[in-house]
This record gives structure tokens, C-alpha cells and sequence, in this order.
């Protein structure tokens, strides 16, 4: 635009000193031209006087030159005349003016006889001087040519304009700025040209939705149950996977299997409609009972039988979670048919960290079959009578703890690497850990529940970040690496965390392109409007922004591009054993086409073996991060 501007201004300067130019070379020709007329009409009036006398001379013998001449003499302004003949002066005349700035006509008229003109007049414009009728015509002539002038600068300006405005419009197209280039069509000259850039635009946002809508059919149609519009086997087992690694489970929870005992024979006996609306009532009324469990998984495993998984819920929490889905479940109008007081069965699995992933599946059947002899809709949990209470405390204890925790900054920041494809460090990634009483040190998935209840992040999340923008991004000896920090929905929804992180970036902006803010997919997708402003803010400061767990939920990749992310984190269970599963890859083939010419990086978590890393990087994943490469450690900073 700058290149634009400048040549603007140049053709603006070269068209107004030419055309100043050719308006000062039209006047000097004017003026000349008139000055040659006038001195044309002075030869012509002494020729004519010429002509008079050689007649006068040939028809007469007196001449009576005193009568006539003298007159015309006084009219044509002479300042001298002398008429000769053969040396002989016949007549003699000095006008009343002196004027050294003259014209002199020496003419022989008759060379026959000897007769010749001695004869002086002033310059044209000698005596003249220019009166008002003279310069009212001149200024109302410069006044026509800068008004002209005027025009013509204006005019071309606007047509530069409309210029430039198409520039500024292909800029942003260049630049990938797409929707914006859509939104300010502007006024750009030719029309035909900018009306095409915008016809274009539309057409190119067209095919973005239509690659939107085709992948996320691409994803439901790999991981949706197609019938009830809810995770499939596929789906369950990737989130499964994700819970766990080769040690067993990472955190704890509840694991619950849902059969309706007798649901082909009601189909089988009433219909198909009857059935279906049975089956749709009792998803809906499940999924709005999981609105308030975070993280929770619901799939349908098989025709009749579906799954529940609830992470980082107490034992307590769970019993009486089994039983708020039971009895959303006996709330559906049953029609009449037999064993119908025996159609719903609930059996749960509480699992922790380490136990096997198989083990607990073994455990939810077992505790499905006990609640179906029981001979009535009913619930049963399989329990093995280890509940750790350092993980369950009351809410007053995780708060007290908690609190305690932040006083004496307690709160350790753990970083683990990302690598890129050419296995070089891309960023570090920053995890949150606590440190008890006992010196031991809580994970994540502990603490965080309890946290959101209390109403704690923010102060927990504005320690971890101080530590790592005066700790970690100030260090002088390591100012290379990049660091990024997950940040919650709490934290970014409270206004006085918000204010403070702006000073802070406003403060520290030197370091803002070394820090990434990384959001959960979840929380992109669920509160959309209400975190478009934060996200703007901080990404506007020069903060890399960055979505995370993405694949969790079956969606289009368009909020991607809205929210101008720089980097997409694929979520564990995509990644678990990626070289095995042709649906997973599918997948992420699907997320980069729908990427194209985006300036976006995958990035995939959890990554554990040889094999995925390589699946990945053929599959055109940009980086990962996992156990294969580092296991997060605890930073200095």
C-alpha cells in the first residue's frame, strides 16, 4: 500500500505539472501570436501608405503631399518621414514623439525614378498599456484554467482512490484476511473489477462453509452414532484411550452402562416409532443431566446398551449420580407392554489412577448383570473398597487447601516440550501442579475440579502465568523458547483477571510473542460470543492463541479461522495408536484439508510411540508432544 500510495502521488504531481505546462505554453503562443498579428498590421498599413504615394507621384505632377499626408502621418504615430527623390527631399516630417525603441521602413517605391520613403513607428506595444477590459479578460482566463486544474486533480484523485481501495482489498486477500477483504468492499474503481473481487469473496466463503459442513460429516459419520446422533464404539474407545496410557488409567472416576433390556421387543411389538421416541427421550434427558459433569462421555456401545464416562467425580458423587440417571430414565412414559417395570439397568464402575483400562470395562459389565437379577429397573455399583481420601476431600478442606496453597505459593509450573516434524523444540507447554502437606505433588486432574467449584482458578492461573512471564520469559539466558499456558473459562470470564492481564501484557510487550494462550475446544464452541472479546484482546497484544483437546467434539473447523487460532492441539484420543486406525487418520486428513491456505499448525498431544510420531508427520501434523519425547518436569523459573 505504501508502493501504491507513492506512485499515486506521482502520477497526481505529473499530471498537474503537465498539464500546467501545456496551459503555460498555450498563453506564450497566444501572446506571440497576437504580437505577430500586431506587427503584421503595422507592415500592411506602410504598404499601404506606400501604395498611396507611388499612385499620388504617378497620377499627379503636384502632389499636394501637405494637404493629405501630414493627417495620416499624426494617425500612424511616425515619428519621422522623408520622401526623396534622386537624392531630391520633396517632403519632410518629425513627428512629437522621440522614442529610441523604433521601427524604421527605408523603402525604395520607384526605383524607375529614384523615388524613396524614410519612415519611423513605434514598437506595437511600446505606448500600450493594458486597461480593465484587458485584465478582466485575462483573470477570468486564469480563473477558467485553475478551476480547470482543480477538477482535474480532484477527479483524478478519486480515480486513484478507487484504485487503491482495490489494492488494499488484493493486500488483505494476499495476506489470507479473507472475511475482512469480504467486509469492506469499498468504493474501488473499476467497479467491474471490485464487484468481481467481491463475487469471488462470496464464492470462496461459500466453499470454506461447504468444506466446514463436509468435514464435520466426515467426523459424525466416523464417530456419531448415525440413529441417536451420539458417540459411536469408535468414539467410546478413543476417549477411553485418552483417560488412560500404558500404566492404566491417569485419573479417576466413574464408568456407567446403561441397557435397555427389552427395547427390540418393543419395537418388534409396537412399532418403530414408538421405540424411537422411547430411545430419543431418554438421550435427551441423560445429555441434560451430563450438562453439569464436565469432561463426560456418552456413547452408545451397542442397539441397546450405552456408555457413561465421568471423570474426576468422588465415589459419593457417583452413587448419587447413578441414581439422578436412573430416575431421569424411569421419568420417560413407558407404554404398556410386558416386563415393563424391568426395562432400564444401570451398572457402575468406579475406577483410579493405574487401574486397567479392560479391568474397568470387566467391572461396569459385571455391575450391569447384577442390577439385571435384581428383577426391577434398578442401579448397582461395583465397589472395591479403596477410595483415597487425599483425592476426595470436602469441598471446605479443598478450599482451606487450596487457598493455603496460594498464600504460600505452593503452585508449581511442570513444562514439557513440543516438537516440531524436523524434531527441533517448537514451544514448552506449562502444567500446573500443587505440592501437600506431605511434600507430595497433586496432578491437574486432582485439584482443578475442586478449584472451579471454589471459585479459585483465576488466582491459581494469575500465579502460574506471573511465574512464567517474570520467571521463564524474562530469563536473559533463555530467550528463544516459547511458552504456552492453558488458561479456564473462569478465568477468562472474570473482569478483574482480564484488566490484570492486560497491564500486564501492555507492560510486557516485548515478551508477548514468546507466550501462547492455550482455550479447550469445548469451551470455544459452548461460549462463543462470550469469549470473542477476551480472545480478540489478548491475541491483538501479540499473544499466539491456541485451541486444545480438539476432536473431543464432533464439529466444524470454521471457529478455527473466526477466531484467528495459530495453533490446533489434537486431542489424546485422536492420537492413541493413530497408526493402527485408519478412521482417526481420516480425520485429521479431514481437519488439514479443511485448513488449507490457513496459516495454521497441528499439533497433536499424548503422543507415545515411535510409530504415532511417524503416522503424524506423513499424515502432515506440523508437531506433538507426549511421553516419546519428555515427560513434564518441573521448571526453575
Amino acid at each position: 500500500m505504501k508502493l501504491t500510495r507513492m506512485l499515486t502521488k506521482k502520477l497526481t504531481s505529473f499530471w498537474l505539472t503537465s498539464l500546467a505546462a501545456v496551459a503555460f505554453v498555450c498563453l506564450l503562443i497566444a501572446v506571440m501570436s497576437f504580437m505577430q498579428l500586431t506587427y503584421k498590421f503595422q507592415q500592411q498599413k506602410v504598404m499601404e501608405l506606400e501604395s498611396m504615394l507611388v499612385e499620388h507621384y504617378q497620377a499627379e505632377s503636384d502632389w499636394s503631399l501637405d494637404t493629405w499626408l501630414p493627417p495620416m502621418l499624426i494617425a500612424y504615430n511616425a515619428g519621422a518621414f522623408r520622401l526623396s527623390l534622386e537624392r531630391e527631399l520633396l517632403f519632410e516630417y518629425e513627428g512629437n514623439t522621440h522614442d529610441s525603441n523604433v521601427i524604421v521602413y527605408d523603402h525604395v517605391l520607384d526605383s524607375e525614378h529614384g523615388l524613396s520613403m524614410y519612415l519611423t513607428l513605434p514598437q506595437p506595444f511600446a505606448r500600450h498599456s493594458l486597461g480593465w477590459y484587458e485584465l478582466l479578460i485575462f483573470l477570468v482566463g486564469m480563473t477558467a484554467i485553475a478551476l480547470f486544474v482543480r477538477f482535474g486533480y480532484l477527479w483524478l484523485s478519486r480515480q486513484l482512490e478507487g484504485i487503491e481501495e482495490l489494492a488494499q482489498r488484493s493486500q488483505l486477500i494476499l495476506q489470507g484476511r479473507h472475511e475482512q477483504a469480504l467486509a469492506t468492499p469499498g468504493k474501488g474503481k473499476p467497479r467491474l473489477i471490485n464487484r468481481a473481487l467481491t463475487h469471488l469473496l462470496e464464492a470462496l466463503q461459500d466453499a470454506h462453509k461447504e468444506r466446514g459442513r463436509l468435514d464435520k460429516f466426515i467426523r459424525a459419520n466416523t464417530f456419531l452414532d448415525t440413529e441417536t446422533q451420539i458417540g459411536n464404539h469408535l468414539f467410546l474407545k478413543n476417549r477411553l484411550d485418552a483417560l488412560s496410557d500404558e500404566h492404566g488409567m491417569i485419573t479417576y472416576g466413574v464408568l456407567y452402562l446403561l441397557e435397555m433390556d427389552d427395547l427390540d421387543a418393543l419395537e418388534a411389538s409396537l412399532g418403530e416409532t414408538p421405540a424411537l421416541e422411547l430411545l430419543h427421550g431418554t438421550i435427551a434427558g441423560i445429555n441434560r443431566v451430563l450438562l453439569t459433569q464436565a469432561d463426560s462421555i456418552f456413547a452408545r456401545r451397542s442397539r441397546n446398551q450405552f456408555a457413561v464416562v465421568v471423570p474426576q467425580i468422588s465415589l459419593g458423587e457417583a452413587d448419587k449420580l447413578a441414581a439422578k440417571l436412573l430416575k431421569v430414565c424411569l421419568s420417560q412414559p413407558l407404554p404398556e407392554f410386558d416386563n415393563r417395570d424391568n426395562f432400564y439397568h444401570l451398572g457402575g464402575a468406579y475406577f483410579e489412577a493405574g487401574d486397567a483400562q479392560e479391568q474397568l470395562v470387566e467391572e461396569a459389565d459385571m455391575a450391569l448383570r447384577a442390577a439385571q437379577l435384581q428383577g426391577s429397573s434398578n442401579w448397582f455399583m461395583y465397589d472395591k473398597g479403596i477410595v483415597d481420601d487425599k483425592l476426595f476431600k470436602s469441598s471446605v478442606r479443598w478450599r482451606s487447601f487450596l487457598e493455603n496453597a496460594l498464600a504460600n505459593k505452593q503452585f508449581l509450573a511442570f513444562s514439557q516440550p513440543i516438537m516440531d516434524s524436523d524434531n527441533q523444540l517448537h514451544h514448552e507447554e506449562i502444567f500446573t501442579r500443587v505440592r501437600d502437606g506431605q511434600g507430595g505433588i497433586i496432578l491437574a486432574t486432582s485439584f482443578i475440579p475442586m478449584a472451579n467449584k471454589c471459585g479459585l482458578m483465576p488466582q491459581i492461573e494469575r500465579q502460574i502465568l506471573e511465574r512464567v512471564l517474570f520467571g521463564l520469559l524474562g530469563d536473559p539466558g533463555n530467550r528463544r523458547v516459547r511458552y504456552s499456558v492453558n488458561l479456564s473459562l473462569d478465568s477468562l470470564l472474570s473482569r478483574s483477571f482480564m484488566r490484570w492481564l492486560q497491564t500486564c501484557l501492555l507492560e510486557h510487550r516485548h515478551l508477548t510473542s514468546r507466550l501462547i494462550v492455550e482455550v479447550t475446544e469445548e469451551m470455544v464452541i459452548h461460549h462463543r460470543e462470550r469469549l470473542k472479546p477476551q480472545l480478540d484482546m489478548i491475541r491483538k497484544m501479540g499473544v499466539t492463541l491456541c485451541v486444545d483437546h480438539v476432536g473431543q467434539q464432533v464439529v466444524g473447523t470454521y471457529y478455527i479461522k473466526e477466531y484467528h487460532f495459530d495453533l490446533v492441539k489434537l486431542h489424546r484420543s485422536i492420537v492413541r495408536r493413530i497408526h493402527v486406525r485408519q478412521e482417526n487418520q481420516l480425520f485429521i486428513r479431514s481437519l488439514i484439508g479443511g485448513l488449507y491456505r490457513a496459516d495454521v499448525q497441528i499439533c497433536a498431544e499424548g503422543v507415545e510411540l515411535f510409530e504415532e510420531w511417524q503416522t503424524l508427520r506423513i499424515l502432515g501434523v506440523s508437531a506433538a508432544q507426549g511421553l516419546y519425547f519428555r515427560e513434564p518436569e518441573e521448571t526453575l523459573g
